[in-house]
């Protein structure tokens, strides 16, 4: 039987969940809740810890001492289950209407090299169009005696498992399974095999964030496991699944996983997505604005610095300081500087550092 502290807690957050408020949605949110400050449990730790006999009681203990027992019908019961399991399943449940308007489609397919031999890749959305982009560029890399290549995935999202595994194909190993899409309901898993030769065998560098999402989960997953690619960002989506559209009475549409991609040695990539190797953070916004600009400029100006006047031993000797007596309209223009791409400007980092050791 529940004690007090317990009755009361579960009696507020439903109140607040009939009332429009929510006290716990900041922390309901998260996967593992964090204690809270005066190291009582919290709501969510509570509410985890209840056995089954646990929250029935709490159910009828509800029904029968709520202050406003003509509240809690089944319809409300059912609704305040729904909205729970939309919060503690993210990824997993939603409606059709809720569906976001995916980064990958409106970040294009884009390619760079630096230095002369670090390729650079924006995968973009994992089409067939971009597949092709993508061959065409590892061809002009083999010209170019590019060494290493940066696969960028943020932005990069599709529910095309098959395709997915096209993209992979062309970096991972002969022979080898690339991931695998497995339906418990189906009773089947469905395994993606590498049927071809790489086009690209050298030093990978993957770059992720919560804009890499479904098969492009499962592609950074299967380039670390296959590749070593090092991941770099931000963690992913953790929406690698395949969706089933279950229409309802209303004509509304719940999108609900139905199955999930699993790599190889046994690691879900559903709900916890990929977890980078370096974290970085980035603005999404900060992101979506360089990959906009771009498209005419190109990315060498969002990871290299400016040439910009240097205080040196000239100016001590001449008693001026170049940082400081550059005209305002510089100073001006300076401050106007275009967002920077830490994430890529890390990976490059990374490239440049494991190229000098291992030519030593």
């Amino acid at each position: 039987m529940l004690n007090r502290a317990g009755i009361t807690t579960i009696s507020l957050l439903f109140a607040a969940n009939l009332f429009g408020q929510n006290p716990a949605s900041s922390s309901a949110a998260k996967t593992t809740p964090s204690p809270s400050p005066s190291g009582t449990p919290g709501a969510d730790q509570i509410i985890n810890s209840l056995a089954e006999a646990d929250l029935q009681a709490a159910i009828s203990l509800l029904k029968s001492n709520f202050t406003n027992p003509e509240a809690i019908t089944d319809a409300e019961l059912n609704r305040a289950t729904l909205q729970g399991l939309l919060v503690r399943m993210p990824g997993g449940l939603l409606f059709a209407s809720d569906r976001e308007t995916s980064a990958a489609e409106v970040t294009p397919f884009y390619s760079e090299t630096f230095e002369g031999h670090i390729g650079y890749l924006r995968l973009g959305p994992l089409n067939a169009t971009n597949l092709k982009e993508l061959d065409k560029n590892l061809q002009d890399f083999t010209v170019k005696k590019v060494d290493a290549v940066i696969v960028d995935l943020r932005g990069s999202a599709t529910g095309d498992f098959a395709t997915a595994a096209e993209f992979a194909k062309r970096f991972c190993p002969k022979g080898k399974t690339l991931f695998s899409v497995r339906k418990p309901a189906a009773r089947q898993d469905r395994a993606f095999n590498s049927d071809r030769d790489p086009a690209f065998q050298n030093l990978l560098v993957v770059l992720s964030d919560n804009d890499t999402a479904g098969g492009a989960e499962a592609l950074a997953g299967a380039l670390r496991l296959h590749n070593k690619a090092l991941v770099i960002g931000q963690p992913s989506a953790g929406r690698a699944v395949e969706y089933s559209d279950l229409p309802l009475p209303s004509g509304k549409v719940l999108r609900v996983a139905s199955a999930e991609a699993v790599l190889p040695d046994g690691q879900p990539l559903f709900p916890g997505g990929v977890k980078p190797d370096l974290p970085v953070e980035l603005a999404i916004a900060d992101k979506r604005q360089i990959f906009r600009l771009a498209g005419e400029k190109g990315m060498s100006q969002f990871v290299y610095e400016t040439e910009r006047p240097h205080l040196n031993e000239a100016a001590l000797v001449a008693g001026l300081n170049p940082e400081l007596d550059i005209p305002d309209a510089q100073r001006r223009n300076r401050s106007k500087q275009p967002p920077r791409d830490s994430v890529l400007q890390r990976a490059l980092d990374v490239v440049t550092s494991l190229e000098i050791y291992q030519k030593r």
